[in-house]
């Protein structure tokens, strides 16, 4: 059985539309009208034990609403979703106490107290055994360095280091499932770095369940090995990152560094010069035409070459494509 399954799960918000001005307000007060807003629409996935699923889109998507129906946080307008084969809302206490969620933008943290402060507190709503507890409080204080940080309270904290506390304090009931809303938002490259490693080594030696949601795809690429997206309510993909990069990233450029000025050279089938500098040459193939090692082999056959680098394609430029409608002309 799998961890989640959600079969045709849909949102949907009914929301007032209000006229503009004081003679809107007032119809609205007296005859509101309403529209329905879909926020996720009939979409259909399985995630089993031990993965780490990234779960992307823009904003607006549906993102969000769907990680509140999974967490329990609201009840699903249609279908069906079952967390370790139970209902998240109906079943709430039971479902909260094997999941952990790290919201970005909002904290689970007392924020005049210090952290150790929550931390226990935290650590006896779940009655987390106390010998466990210290075991993992020496643990997540190491990797996390989290040591100095025990005493301090959550207000006095940077964001970075608010970041790793959430994640201690997520963890430390040891959850089969975590939910993780844009962990990294606003974190320089050196806290990301440590966060992922973290993860990754929740996820290696506990086979914790992980959903990522993030608007950065270093995370996912560094994370996942499989993403599901989500486009105006409607799931659009899902399957390993390495067949997207496949399918859509079928261009690499490849950069040379020339001794002299280049002015003319003659480019193999399939590649062309996207810019010629002085003493700098970059083109773009496509893979499924050429190679980059018969592409360098008749730029260097003509020119005198100091050094080339290859670029891959990055998710990024991926992404755009699937939303501006890949999926539908492949």
């Amino acid at each position: 059985m799998s961890t989640i399954q959600v079969e045709n799960l849909s949102k949907v918000f009914r929301i007032t539309r209000k006229e503009p001005g004081v003679a809107g307000s007032i119809k609205a007060l007296f005859h509101p009208q309403f529209e329905n807003k879909v926020a996720v629409d009939s979409i259909n996935f399985s995630i089993d034990r031990g993965e780490v699923v990234g779960y992307i889109g823009v904003n607006g998507a549906g993102k969000s609403t769907t990680i509140k129906m999974l967490t329990g946080i609201l009840v699903p307008t249609g279908g069906h979703v079952r967390v370790l084969g139970r209902d998240p809302h109906r079943q709430r206490v039971a479902n909260a106490a094997e999941i952990g969620v790290v919201f970005g933008q909002r904290t689970q943290l007392w924020w005049d107290l210090a952290f150790i402060e929550s931390l226990n507190l935290i650590g006896k709503i779940y009655q987390v055994d106390p010998v466990r507890y210290k075991q993992l409080l020496d643990q997540f204080s190491e990797t996390l360095e989290l040591k100095d940080l025990l005493h301090v309270p959550i207000r006095n904290m940077s964001l970075g280091q608010k970041m790793r506390a959430e994640l201690a304090a997520t963890l430390i009931h040891e959850p089969q499932i975590v939910y993780l809303d844009e962990p990294t938002i606003g974190l320089d490259l050196i806290v990301k770095e440590r966060i992922r490693e973290f993860i990754k080594q929740q996820n290696r030696d506990k086979g914790t369940t992980v959903i990522l949601t993030t608007h950065d795809l270093g995370d996912i690429e560094e994370l996942c090995q499989r993403v599901i997206i989500i486009d105006a309510g409607k799931l659009i993909y899902d399957g390993p990152i390495s067949t997207i990069k496949e399918r859509f990233g079928k261009y690499r450029e490849i950069s040379f560094e020339t001794r002299a000025s280049v002015n003319h050279i003659d480019v193999p089938h399939g590649a062309e010069i996207i810019c010629a500098e002085p003493r700098k040459l970059t083109l773009r193939f496509d893979r499924t035409v050429t190679t980059a090692s018969q592409v360098a082999a008749s730029v260097m056959s003509q020119i005198e070459v100091q050094d080339f680098s290859l670029a891959e394609p990055d998710l990024a430029s991926i992404i755009k494509q699937i939303y501006n409608g890949a999926l539908q002309t492949n």
